[in-house]
């Protein structure tokens, strides 16, 4: 459709468009990289406007004008999100910013909580029967256009046409103003290379084939993604994106099959990133744009089987709170899009959330895992929403945890220099036991090798890892679960207690070297649980003591062969020549195991009717 025939009288400079504007007026910005320029710079060029209170989410075109003080003296800028050309502002004092969910502004001003009198947006060219596109910028755009009395808009070629709720009839628009520049282009910025493949090893374990992803804005979630290209049938349903979904989309891990909500579309508000990125969604089906109160409302997001919410923050105290939007009194982000996206993952069948950050700040100094949140810091996300938790360091899983298993896994996945004062301040905030040991201060990144799995006869999965300081409760409910004549041929007298005292006892000699254990973990419910524990320890400089116990109802299924062939490869990395056993006589299963892995082992009667077991290494197995 050609503006200039069928919208003449619509159509005016920026100049004469910016006239229209009343002193006084509540004016809206479309969001982002969907801003319009043009539009911005003229309207603060009119000297003639005065007392104008601007509402925005993302904003970078009126960066560069906030250190001027006339401009202050003339509008009022108030931030639902601080961009980081907007920081610095921020900091100073210079903006104001309003904390509210995503889901949520668009009825701030429908409901007139926030009255508007003039949208400033940016659409592309009309198609011939009138209908523009908002192109990269649905989110609360759509809404605050809806809402103002006075709608301009910037017409411009370089926008893309998004599929979608984005079109808006030139009926809608009461002054169009023609102007073509390049859309506001962004980078999440980047995060130390090493750091990223470490986290992104860590989420990448978390997501299955299938999945639906939600990635935040920000470094963190967006080196993720590279992180991801061995998935199958990923599927997006997201507020943001950006240009780390591009590799993923070309080489069909993003193919969004399996999902159960809007099958075969990436389901986004908003678009921001390289020209590149604009180029590929424009007029893609494969691109479903809507507003951000559907998709960011949480009963929405529900309905996305396996929705995985990835997202960052700049702290997480020890008992799960989480510190998104400022750092300490500074005002340093916003919520977004994380709490509506935790709690819709919660809701969702097989979903869950993930809040990735470095351990660190400031160059090592500072850890982001902290035994409280800094004074002034908002809790953005609540200990009743947190699930999991990635650094560099590892996992942790803090759902359904009490405070005590939180700090354990917390502090297991601080950076090791902070790990023993994070468990200090815990002892002094009464959070766990006095004679609580601290994680170990090595970096346990080679326990990742010690990793495997086993795909039983009944189609369970059993994953085996090593055992971790945060295990307390697991190790005693497994002890607890385990059959009187089970315990008996483990420890040779009927055993009835495992209290904290005694599993110290136990973690202060793991030095997952010369004393291991490898416990196996099979699904139930909504949880992993423990159904197997073999371990060895140090014996003589060339032999260790193995045993290993499985729970009753996974005996007789090949996982005690399983844990004493990975106990033997650890062992064999750390010097061993072989294993010893203690095993009494009528224990004939677990003799059986060692048998068929080591036929030529030697057997010798010890006092009290126990058989004592040699079993070499370098013996050829039959």
């Amino acid at each position: 459709m050609d503006v200039k025939q069928h919208a003449a009288s619509k159509l005016v400079s920026a100049e004469q468009a910016m006239r229209r504007i009343k002193r006084g007026s509540r004016v809206f910005i479309g969001t982002g990289c969907g801003e319009p320029q043009h539009l911005i710079h003229a309207m603060v060029r009119n000297q003639a406007l005065q007392d104008i209170m601007i509402y925005q989410m993302l904003s970078s075109t009126l960066a560069p004008y906030v250190d001027d003080s006339s401009f202050l003296r003339r509008f009022y800028l108030k931030l639902f999100f601080i961009s980081v050309s907007m920081r610095k502002a921020a900091f100073e004092g210079r903006i104001d910013y309003i904390p509210a969910y995503l889901s949520q502004i668009p009825r701030l001003f429908t409901s007139q909580r926030i009255g508007l009198d003039v949208a400033l947006i940016q659409v592309s060219p009309p198609d011939s029967f009138g209908y523009c596109s908002l192109g990269v910028s649905v989110d609360i755009t759509r809404a605050g256009m809806d809402s103002a009395r006075l709608v301009i808009a910037q017409v411009n070629p370089r926008m893309p046409r998004t599929w979608g709720d984005s079109f808006v009839h030139v009926d809608e628009i009461d002054v169009l103003v023609e102007h073509e520049e390049p859309l506001v282009e962004m980078n999440p910025g980047n995060l130390d290379e090493e750091v990223a493949r470490r986290i992104g090893h860590y989420v990448s374990q978390l997501v299955d084939d299938g999945a639906t992803l939600q990635i935040g804005f920000g470094r963190v979630p967006d080196a993720i993604l590279r992180y991801l290209d061995n998935k199958r049938d990923l599927g997006i349903h997201t507020q943001v994106i950006t240009d780390g979904f591009l590799s993923l989309l070309e080489s069909k891990v993003i193919t969004n099959r399996r999902k159960s909500l809007l099958p075969g579309r990436v389901v986004a508000s908003l678009c921001m990133g390289s020209d590149r990125l604009y180029r590929y969604v424009d007029n893609n089906p494969m691109f479903y744009f809507r507003s951000s109160e559907f998709v960011n409302d949480p009963t929405v997001i529900a309905r996305n089987d396996q929705l995985i919410s990835i997202s960052s923050a700049l702290e997480v105290d020890l008992t799960g709170q989480v510190c998104s939007d400022s750092m300490g009194y500074l005002f340093y982000s916003g919520i977004g899009d994380q709490v509506d996206f935790l709690r819709g993952s919660a809701m969702s069948r097989g979903g869950f959330s993930i809040i990735a950050l470095p351990s660190t700040a400031q160059n090592g100094n500072v850890s982001r895992i902290v035994s409280h949140l800094s004074e002034g810091a908002g809790v953005a996300t609540t200990r009743g929403d947190i699930n999991f938790v990635v650094t560099e360091y590892g996992v942790a899983e803090l759902q359904g945890k009490g405070i005590y298993q939180r700090v354990m896994e917390l502090a297991q996945i601080a950076h090791p220099r902070f790990r023993e004062q994070l468990i200090a301040a815990a002892k002094q905030h009464r959070y766990i036991f006095a004679d609580q040991l601290p994680p170990s201060r090595e970096d346990l990144l080679f326990l990742e090798d010690y990793k495997s799995t086993l795909k039983l006869k009944n189609g369970k999965t059993v994953e085996f890892r090593p055992l971790l300081p945060s295990d307390e409760f697991s190790y005693r409910n497994f002890f607890y679960s385990l059959q009187e004549k089970t315990i008996y041929l483990r420890f040779f007298h009927n055993k009835r207690l495992f209290p904290h005292e005694i599993i110290q006892r136990q973690w202060s000699s793991i030095d997952y070297r010369k004393n291991i254990s490898i416990v196996g973990l099979a699904q139930h419910g909504g949880h992993k649980e423990m159904i197997a524990i073999g371990s060895y320890a140090m014996d003589t400089e060339t032999h260790a003591e193995v045993a290993f116990v499985v729970r009753e109802d996974f005996q007789g299924m090949g996982i005690a062969s399983c844990l004493l062939e990975a106990l033997e490869i650890i062992a064999k990395e750390n010097g061993f020549q072989g294993f010893i056993a203690s095993v009494l006589h009528e224990n004939t299963p677990m003799i059986r195991v060692f048998k068929k892995r080591y036929p030529h082992l030697r057997k010798r009667r010890e006092e009290g009717g126990e058989l004592a077991l040699l079993m070499d290494f370098s013996k050829p197995s039959d």
